[in-house]
């Protein structure tokens, strides 16, 4: 099988899931496919012939995308439609991961897939346009929707996640403002890779919501953090109105996994217990760094 966007926090957690349960891996980083490249992509998984290609590479810088939405579009939209293609001419099934936020947020509770996407932004539509292209050109893909995903892969890569970025700024020891009243569902890149592992196993089809099964707020979870990392910066609250940003953002984008575990799928681990795990992973990480 072949991972795409094999470098990114998520995709490091594909390739360490898929192979330890057996399965030969090709992992592509953006260095040695620019799957925005139809004639590159299809070259690639003629020669691969993988019976899976799994797509984690994407464009998630969600306020530039305002500035450039034509690179949001070829990364999340176009790109889907150069490997959905190419998995048809292989008959490949395709795995491809989208978001919680092909949804305005205004219903208030956890999205589930019968519930119709309303996409605020550019990366958002590009994102929806993406799953639409998976589906326009293959019968049988599987498109897992996430929510603010974070896994020690974070530690290697530019942007890094959340939790790195609380973990940063609680170093400055200066007040660190976080929104209240946005809610999503975070997920740990290891967990999601594992249970990916199981939906391909079991050939589950379709669109499936994968998040991280806790709704809450972004400053909830930085105190979920911050108290697992044993630290006490000044923490305070603040909203959208006064922390306004480029994009518009779904205020309510958690997501139901009553389907992905209906399928049999084990539900994912507590978020206080993600976020000790992540801890512990990062801290033996960087000991292997420093050492």
């Amino acid at each position: 099988m072949a991972v795409f966007g094999s470098g990114g926090q998520l995709g490091v957690e594909l390739v360490s899931a898929f192979a330890s349960r057996g399965w030969e891996v090709l992992a592509y980083d953006r260095s040695s496919v620019d799957i925005t490249d139809q004639a590159q992509v299809e070259r690639t998984i003629a020669q691969a012939d993988p019976p899976v290609v799994v797509n984690a590479a994407a464009y998630n810088q969600v306020d530039i995308a305002e500035q450039e939405p034509l690179a949001a579009f070829q990364v999340n939209a176009l790109a889907v439609r150069n490997l959905a293609m190419a998995c048809r001419q292989t008959d490949a099934r395709l795995v491809h991961f989208s978001t919680d936020y092909v949804f305005d947020g205004l219903a208030g509770r956890a999205y589930t897939e019968e519930d119709p996407p309303r996409p605020l932004g550019a990366y958002a539509v590009s994102k929806l346009a993406g799953e639409m292209y998976a589906r326009a050109y293959l019968d049988r893909p599987l498109i897992l929707r996430t929510s603010g995903v974070y896994g020690p892969g974070g530690l290697a890569t530019a942007r890094g996640n959340f939790v790195e970025l609380m973990l940063r700024l609680a170093r400055k020891d200066q007040p660190i403002r976080v929104v209240e009243d946005h809610v999503a569902s975070p997920t740990f890149a290891p967990a999601l890779a594992s249970r990916t592992v199981d939906l391909v196993e079991r050939g589950a089809e379709g669109i499936v919501h994968a998040g991280g099964g806790t709704p809450i707020s972004w400053f909830d979870w930085a105190v979920k953090i911050f108290a697992a990392a044993g630290l006490h910066p000044p923490l305070k609250p603040t909203n959208e109105r006064e922390f306004r940003t480029a994009a518009r953002r779904p205020k309510y984008s958690a997501l139901s996994n009553a389907k992905m575990e209906s399928l049999g799928i084990a539900p994912m681990p507590p978020l206080e217990e993600a976020i000790r795990t992540y801890l512990e992973l990062r801290s033996r990480r960087t000991a292997e760094v420093a050492g």
